[in-house]
């Protein structure tokens, strides 16, 4: 791939949050789960689980801790991405516990974001949601925290662009 069309790709992805009555394969749902499993990650500490949430049931529980986010239940799955934050700080101490966790999961959702857009299937990246509650339904253990969940199917809209500040209001080179 070249590195324009890289870049397409990224431009090309929107949050989606109206999907078709269609389920993914099995195959689909292990290449988005790879991608996530081959971020980076500070010290290779891969500090995350990933839940992959079929139940109607529990998509309306999310709902719920999700501040009625009700298009969560449209999607083919939802995967709870979470930090097991211990990893991170075995080696970083608070600073991974705190800080890198956070980041490599981020970086782990961003993968999957743009694998799904490459697959032509609709993601949203959820972080309005109550911590406490998202733990409980996914019935996470102790020192693994909520960080992220990524409503996924087949899109029924397009959304358009949103706009974007200049390069110039955010990037600054130190020459």
């Amino acid at each position: 791939m070249l590195p324009e069309q890289v870049l397409d790709l990224i431009k090309a992805r929107r949050s989606v949050r109206k999907f078709e009555d269609r389920p993914l394969t099995d195959e689909q749902i292990n290449m988005l789960l790879e991608a996530m499993r081959w971020a980076p990650s500070g010290g290779n500490r891969q500090p995350w689980a990933f839940y992959v949430v079929k139940s109607p049931k529990v998509k309306q529980e999310l709902i719920a801790a999700a501040k009625g986010q009700t298009f969560i239940a449209e999607a083919a799955i939802v995967i709870g991405v979470v930090a097991v934050t211990a990893r991170s700080a075995e080696r970083y101490g608070e600073r991974g516990e705190k800080l890198y966790a956070l980041q490599d999961t981020a970086a782990a959702v961003q993968n999957c974001l743009l694998l799904a857009k490459s697959m032509g299937l609709g993601s949203c990246w959820i972080g309005a949601f109550k911590e406490d509650e998202v733990a409980q339904v996914l019935g996470l253990p102790e020192g693994h925290r909520p960080v992220a969940l990524i409503p996924i199917g087949h899109p029924a809209e397009e959304p358009a662009p949103r706009p974007k500040m200049e390069l110039k209001e955010v990037a600054t080179i130190i020459d």
